[in-house]
């Protein structure tokens, strides 16, 4: 169920966003929550020596698209543009990260099989939050970072791997310069990177659809050459809109 949260965090996210594809100006009106909500603010009180800023367009009777975020065992897309400005990490609560999370394509891992996620900029809430119009003009620019992620992966599947088999980038799918493997970071979420720029080799225990990278003295193993942490060439995100990626779960028992 919806829900509406305090305008302060609402404006806190507006104001965070404008840097994206407007200015930082404070903009109140009826807008969205981080839940997708429409929430009515209350005007803050005014300082007169303040100039007055745009203000932004109403949201009455826009219907903002859900936003969503991974739950435990839920697979997301990651992803950061060029600027560190648009961004989603399978969060919906942050206000400087929750412009992706409208229709954000989030699924379940039930048990080995194929799967996609996605981001999309294309939603009402995003144009609200970046420009103050649900009807705006924002697109995402370049990649910082991108990986495939399942939230507590590593205690619900710890077996698990990921195969990617195709990136697409507003419709069209893109090379993909090497495989990824799957690792994680932190021993609770399971990721497969697809742009990480300060990933270097393959990690020993990286898990693969072709087995270990390695061998019985750690040494590398011809195979591992095809695996690496930066899987896509950043010139396919010059400017994006919608990134979809699917993608296959084997090793859960």
């Amino acid at each position: 169920m919806k829900r509406i949260i305090s305008c302060i965090i609402l404006s806190a996210m507006i104001c965070s966003c404008f840097a994206s594809c407007g200015d930082k100006s404070n903009k109140k009106n009826n807008s969205p929550t981080a839940q997708g909500e429409v929430n009515i603010n209350v005007p803050a009180e005014k300082d007169p020596n303040a100039t007055e800023p745009p203000s932004a367009k109403s949201t009455e009777g826009v219907e903002f698209e859900d936003s969503v975020a991974a739950k435990s065992g839920d697979a997301y897309l990651a992803i950061v543009d060029g600027k560190w400005q648009t961004q989603y990490w399978g969060k919906n609560d942050d206000p400087d990260t929750a412009m992706l999370s409208y229709d954000a394509g989030v699924v379940p891992i039930t048990g080995n099989g194929d799967y996609t996620v996605s981001v999309t900029a294309d939603t009402k809430g995003f144009r609200y939050i970046t420009t103050g119009d649900p009807e705006g003009e924002c697109t995402p620019e370049g990649l910082s970072f991108m990986s495939l992620m399942i939230s507590d992966g590593e205690k619900l599947f710890p077996e698990s791997v990921i195969t990617v088999n195709s990136i697409k980038v507003d419709g069209k799918e893109i090379d993909m310069k090497a495989k990824a493997y799957t690792t994680s970071d932190d021993g609770k979420e399971t990721r497969a990177n697809l742009y990480n720029e300060y990933a270097g080799v393959p990690p020993k225990k990286a898990r693969t659809a072709d087995g270990s990278l390695y061998d019985a003295n750690e040494e590398a193993l011809p195979v591992c050459g095809d695996y690496s942490a930066q899987v896509v060439d950043t010139a396919d995100f010059d400017k994006w809109t919608t990134v979809e990626v699917d993608f296959t779960v084997s090793g859960i028992e």
